[in-house]
C-alpha cells in the first residue's frame, strides 16, 4: 500500500522537509578544499539540532549495522551513503554528495545535492549538470493520473541520451512517517509502468548517476556504495508532493 496523506501529514511533511532544505542549503557554503567530510557531518548535527529536529540517518539499522553519522557525504566515485570521517580531505577538482534526511515532529524530509568543489573537469560538470535536469524533468512527471514508470523513463531517458550511466541497484522511494515506504521510485523503467500517482503521495525522486557504467558495488564498511569502475557519480533529490494542480517540491532551499 502507497501510504496517501491527509491533511496534517502534509503540514508536518511540509515543515520536516523546510527543515531538510534549510540544513543542506546551509551545508553547501562550508563545502570547500581542505575540509573533511567529518567536518561537515559535524556542522550538520548542529545545523538539525538548531531546528528542532534529528538525523533519521544517525543510527539507521540493517540488521546488525548502524549508521555512525548524522549525514550521507559521498566523495567523488561513492555514489551515495557515504560516511564522514576525518581522513577524508575535499580537494579542488572533487565532487561531493550531501544527503540530508531529518525527522521533525514524527515526519521524514529527504533531499540531496552534488556539490563541486572549487574548479571541476568539464565532463564531471556535465554530470552534474544533466543529474539535475533529470531530476526536473522526472518531478514533471510526477502528475495526478500517470504511472510511477512516467518518472523512471524521464529520468533515464535524459541520462543516457547523454552517455551516463544510471544506477540500477539502488531507487527513489515514498517517505513520510518512515524514511523508505512505497512506492519505489526506479530511476529507469518503461512509461505507463508502475502504480497510477494519486493525490496526497510524497516521493523521494533521486536520480543517481555515474560518469561511466552504471555498476556499483558496496565497499567494506557495509554502507558506502561506489561506482565500479571508481568513475564520479552524482546524486539529486528532491521530497515532492502529488497534488491536482501538479507536483510540488516541498524541499524548496529558503532565499539567500
Amino acid at each position: 500500500m502507497i501510504p496517501i496523506k491527509d491533511a496534517t501529514g502534509i503540514a508536518r511533511m511540509r515543515e520536516a522537509c523546510a527543515v531538510a532544505a534549510y540544513v543542506l542549503h546551509e551545508l553547501r557554503k562550508h563545502v570547500k578544499p581542505g575540509v573533511t567530510t567529518y567536518d561537515l557531518d559535524q556542522v550538520a548535527k548542529q545545523l538539525i539540532a538548531s531546528r528542532g529536529a534529528r538525523s533519521a540517518c544517525f543510527g539507521y539499522q540493517i540488521g546488525d549495522r548502524r549508521f555512525p553519522a548524522h549525514t550521507c557525504l559521498s566523495v567523488n566515485e561513492e555514489v551515495v551513503h557515504g560516511i564522514g570521517s576525518l581522513k577524508r580531505v575535499l580537494r579542488d577538482g572533487d565532487i561531493i554528495s550531501l544527503d540530508i534526511v531529518v525527522e521533525h515532529q514524527g515526519y521524514i524530509g529527504d533531499n540531496a545535492f552534488t556539490v563541486a568543489v572549487g574548479q571541476i573537469d568539464p565532463r564531471i560538470q556535465k554530470l552534474l549538470t544533466v543529474s539535475q535536469e533529470a531530476l526536473v524533468l522526472g518531478i514533471a512527471q510526477a502528475r495526478v493520473g500517470n504511472r510511477i514508470g512516467d518518472i523512471s523513463n524521464a529520468i533515464q531517458t535524459h541520462c543516457e541520451k547523454n552517455g551516463f550511466g544510471v544506477v540500477r541497484d539502488l531507487v527513489g522511494h515514498g517517505v513520510g512517517v518512515e524514511m523508505h515506504e512505497e512506492p519505489q521510485i526506479p530511476n529507469f523503467g518503461r512509461k505507463g509502468s508502475g502504480a497510477k500517482i494519486r493525490p496526497g503521495m510524497t516521493l523521494a525522486i533521486e536520480p543517481m548517476v555515474n560518469l561511466g557504467t552504471h555498476r556499483t558495488k558496496c565497499l567494506s564498511d557495509g554502507w558506502t556504495i561506489v561506482t565500479t569502475d571508481n568513475t564520479p557519480s552524482a546524486h539529486f533529490e528532491h521530497t515532492v508532493l502529488t497534488r491536482e494542480e501538479g507536483p510540488e517540491i516541498l524541499t524548496v532551499p529558503p532565499l539567500g
